[in-house]
């Protein structure tokens, strides 16, 4: 499973450790106010569904799909809202949770998205992020790691449908980095 990857970015012990410092920081944030949680599917299922177990404030879970990578490497296309979230969220606190902040255009089209439904407040918690790849200015509430800017799978993220099943997050190997029959 390893063998697909140049290297590793972080470990699953990493990730652990991690995921528990963001339920505890979300937590604190929150208390015992209700979150309704937004997850950005397919990539952040995982992620969600980690830190969901570690978040001790009430929680609501409804999930969006967008779609911004398609079969590439880099999200060249704009992001498109593939579906409605079933949840009133109207006078509620929003948590959306992502996979990765790259150029800021995903997690700003889904914020425009959950404002127009008149939430209490908006943040979000985001696995990874990308510092320099920024097109559209965002910053996360919630950052899990921030990584160089090379291309990553594993723990949801993936390419072409594939490699979101590995446990650590790692850089693909620049030969699988294409579309595969």
């Amino acid at each position: 499973m390893f063998n697909v990857l140049d290297e590793i970015l972080v470990t699953e012990q990493q990730i652990r450790m991690r995921m528990h410092e963001l339920g505890k920081e979300i937590s604190e944030v929150y208390g015992d106010s209700e979150i309704s949680v937004i997850s950005i599917v397919n990539g952040a299922i995982i992620f969600t569904a980690d830190l969901l177990r570690t978040i001790t404030s009430p929680v609501r879970l409804d999930c969006i799909r967008v779609s911004s990578y398609g079969n590439s490497t880099t999200p060249e296309t704009a992001p498109e809202v593939l579906g409605n979230i079933g949840l009133d969220i109207a006078g509620r606190h929003v948590l959306i949770v992502d996979d990765i902040l790259d150029t800021g255009k995903t997690i700003s089209q889904v914020v425009h998205v959950i404002d127009k439904q008149n939430p209490l407040s908006i943040r979000s918690c985001i696995l990874l992020e990308k510092l320099r790849t920024r097109q559209v200015a965002y910053q996360a509430d919630f950052v899990g790691f921030s990584i160089p800017n090379k291309f990553v799978v594993g723990y949801g993220l993936d390419f072409a449908g594939r490699y979101r099943n590995i446990p650590v997050i790692g850089v693909l190997k620049e030969e699988l980095q294409s579309v595969a029959v």
